[in-house]
């Protein structure tokens, strides 16, 4: 069992360890709130985008051709070129976050056959799959506690390139959303656009619909060449300000649990210093009186042995 003077020492280091993570609790917040007026600032475009290119691809010319329309679909799956935009974060003490989204990605890699190449944006995610000697296609130097549209920008445009040339038939975005208390890692396909898709296989129009007319100029192939990779750059930074949010609020709650955790062991440590006292000066009384004893029985042995 531990002396006073270790308990003490305990209760010291556990007290200090407890104003880091409570402070770390406080920042986490404070970057909570910045991030959660971000995305509800995004959140217009990122909808109005949407119902212009769903408004567009209502009213397309039949026979019209472009890149974005193209379903794929005469690719086998075995043969299929997949690439994966992965956001983790910088660093841990973020509880499951970083590990949810490593997770889905690697069931992801192992279900879909073809060629699966990765790309990476956060340190933990690059370091994880480096260690795994997992092949990175791409790793985006940028830190995951700034998100800019500067960003979304430079990494969509990446992508496109890759969608352009035809290297990748099919591009995923894993990520994690905040729901409420809960962030869930999920992930969603951005290329072909699932919607899009849909639309596309839309055999005829709905008898008694209103349907408006729609004039695109310079065509309506060019239309779409410019408002796709808008929502894909949209999209994009919609993640990176939701993975945002939710390592955010995963540090929040993993501090608030270590605070807890901190003041429970605390308590303990605190009872086991006040009965390893108890017992101390327990000990001490008892040696006194044992020592009062004997020098009493002392005197009385003289005292009978002068008479």
């Amino acid at each position: 069992m531990a002396n006073i003077k270790e308990i003490r020492e305990r209760i010291a280091s556990v007290s200090d360890t407890k104003k880091i993570t409570n402070a770390m609790y406080m920042i986490s917040s404070t970057k909570l709130r910045k991030a959660k007026k971000m995305l509800s600032d995004t959140e217009p475009f990122f909808y109005a985008t949407k119902d212009m290119i769903e408004r567009v691809v209502n009213n397309l010319p039949e026979g019209t051709k472009n890149i974005f329309l193209e379903l794929r679909d005469d690719i086998p799956e075995s043969k299929k070129k997949r690439g994966y935009l992965v956001f983790t974060d910088d660093k841990g003490l973020a509880g499951a976050f970083n590990h949810n989204v490593i997770k889905l990605t690697e069931e992801a890699l192992a279900n879909k056959k073809g060629e699966n190449k990765l790309f990476v944006i956060g340190e933990v995610g690059r370091y994880h799959f480096n260690s795994e000697n997992v092949d990175i296609e791409e790793f985006f130097p940028f830190t995951s506690q700034n998100p800019t549209l500067h960003r979304a920008r430079k990494i969509s445009a990446e992508i496109m390139d890759y969608y352009y040339n035809r290297k990748i038939d099919e591009f995923y975005i894993i990520f994690t959303t905040i729901r409420g208390n809960t962030c869930d890692a999920r992930i969603e396909r951005i290329l072909p656009l699932d919607f899009l898709s849909a639309l596309k296989r839309k055999k005829a129009p709905i008898r008694g619909n209103m349907y408006e007319e729609f004039l695109m100029e310079p065509s309506p192939s060019a239309v779409l060449d410019n408002i796709v990779p808008n929502y894909v750059t949209g999209y994009i930074y919609g993640a990176l300000v939701e993975s945002f949010c939710s390592v955010q609020q995963s540090r929040m709650m993993a501090m608030d649990n270590a605070n807890k955790n901190a003041e429970m062991m605390i308590v303990d440590l605190k009872k086991s210093y006040n009965r390893q006292r108890q017992a101390m000066i327990t000990q001490e009384i008892t040696e006194v009186v044992s020592g009062a004893k004997a020098l009493k029985r002392s005197k009385e042995i003289k005292k009978h042995g002068k008479r």
